[in-house]
């Protein structure tokens, strides 16, 4: 049985675009998931403060069990259900790597950023006075930029990045949402076999490689390298955008692979 879901929230769960962004069908069917016992984790590259604020934004009448952040980190619910706490010491793990890395990357960072200035009309994304990421004026220069920090860290292979349409972050090559995933369900006991994962870019790609997750799929409105990681995985290609894709692909395998944890099924049948 499926005992654990991990989804995107921006263009897997909400679809900006329409009205509502999110279909109710959604909402009532991981409400039954909860109560039949299956725990859900937003896995998101929104940061703690801006995840919680979008759930209350988009009206989630149901709450995660878990929220991943920032492509890496772990929390749960407070005793008490109120706000999150680290789940574990890996968020102080991810945090020492990340500062390791940046020092020793530190030439490689003055290089991207000289590219960025010279070749580009990309801005550098800091925290203080460290250069974190970066945002692209669109997606084509997004891709003029990978290509260049892909040959530039050929030295440093730990250097890595996650990148969401036009905003990329960098990364330890460790770290990611696969990665948070993984030691998600070994905090929980559960394994592979049991998580069901879904996302629609780039940044959710490790996550939908199989590795982490045995059940993966991708709404219609996926980047084209999300639908190719996802068929290569043997998962689930939507036909519905965002929310609607979600569902189609749970239905999917909770009824056609009976693993649903009621014997019934979901959805009446």
């Amino acid at each position: 049985m499926i005992q654990l879901l991990s989804t995107d929230f921006d263009g897997t769960l909400v679809n900006h675009f329409e009205k509502p962004p999110v279909i109710p069908e959604l909402f009532t069917l991981f409400r039954e998931l909860q109560k039949a016992g299956v725990r859900w984790a937003v896995n998101t590259g929104r940061e703690l403060a801006h995840i919680t604020e979008g759930l209350v934004e988009f009206r989630f009448p149901v709450e995660p069990d878990f929220v991943l952040t920032s492509e890496r980190d772990v929390f749960r619910k407070k005793p008490g259900g109120k706000g999150w706490e680290p789940f574990g010491d890996w968020n102080e793990r991810c945090a020492r790597a990340h500062d390791e890395l940046f020092e020793k990357a530190e030439p490689l960072l003055k290089n991207i950023l000289a590219f960025l200035a010279n070749e580009t009309h990309a801005q550098a994304i800091y925290d203080r006075d460290r250069p974190i990421g970066l945002v692209a004026q669109d997606e084509t220069e997004m891709d003029r930029i990978v290509a260049f920090i892909e040959t530039a860290r050929e030295e440093q292979p730990l250097f890595s990045f996650q990148r969401n349409t036009q905003y990329l972050r960098f990364c330890h090559a460790s770290y990611s949402k696969g990665a948070a995933l993984g030691e998600l369900g070994r905090l929980l006991g559960i394994e592979r076999e049991e998580i069901f994962a879904t996302g629609d870019h780039h940044n959710d790609i490790p996550m939908l490689d199989g590795v982490f997750a045995r059940w993966v799929a991708c709404p219609a409105n996926s980047a084209e390298a999300v639908k190719e990681t996802v068929r290569k995985a043997g998962g689930y290609i939507a036909r519905g955008i965002a929310s609607e894709g979600v569902v189609e692909a749970l239905d999917y395998f909770l009824n056609g692979y009976g693993l649903a944890p009621k014997k019934r099924g979901l959805f009446g049948r």
